[in-house]
């Protein structure tokens, strides 16, 4: 992570308000994590109702083509509620954040395409898909237990 700290840098240079360096480098880390968390727990919260009916989704996971649905129901309860889990504790987060991005792109494609809603259906999805995205590739930041363990994927 790029960091603004000394005077003479230049990314302070390139700063319009260089005496704001400091509160950037001091929330860097912080904004980082602020993402991560709220991006993970969101997702715990959209898979909570899916976690407790895990083959609740067989019917619209088949309707997308996904064969067989007592299959690919419970992985995506799994993947939304354990996945956002793992994220929110920055383990394994690239991993858990690779396969929120697939689910989201296929929401992209069933509002996108299947529905035909346009970019307007599928915004919301578009905008989860690239935070997943990445997070999958800059992974959990200074502020998790991958830190910690000071492994990552």
């Amino acid at each position: 992570m790029t960091e603004i700290t000394d005077a003479a840098s230049p990314q302070r240079n390139r700063l319009i308000l260089p005496f704001l360096a400091p509160v950037y480098s001091s929330l860097h880390d912080l904004a980082f994590t602020l993402l991560r968390v709220v991006a993970g727990g969101t997702l715990i919260t959209h898979g909570a109702g899916k976690i407790v009916d895990p083959f609740g989704t067989v019917g619209m996971v088949e309707s997308l083509g996904f064969y067989p649905g007592m299959l690919w129901s419970p992985l995506l309860a799994a993947t939304e509620f354990f996945g956002g889990i793992l994220i929110v504790l920055g383990l394994f987060t690239r991993a858990a954040a690779f396969a929120a991005m697939i689910v989201l792109l296929v929401t992209v494609w069933f509002h996108w395409v299947t529905l035909g809603q346009g970019y307007e259906g599928a915004e919301k999805s578009i905008i989860w898909a690239a935070i997943f995205a990445f997070l999958a590739v800059r992974g959990s930041g200074a502020h998790s237990v991958d830190a910690r363990l000071a492994k990552t994927f």
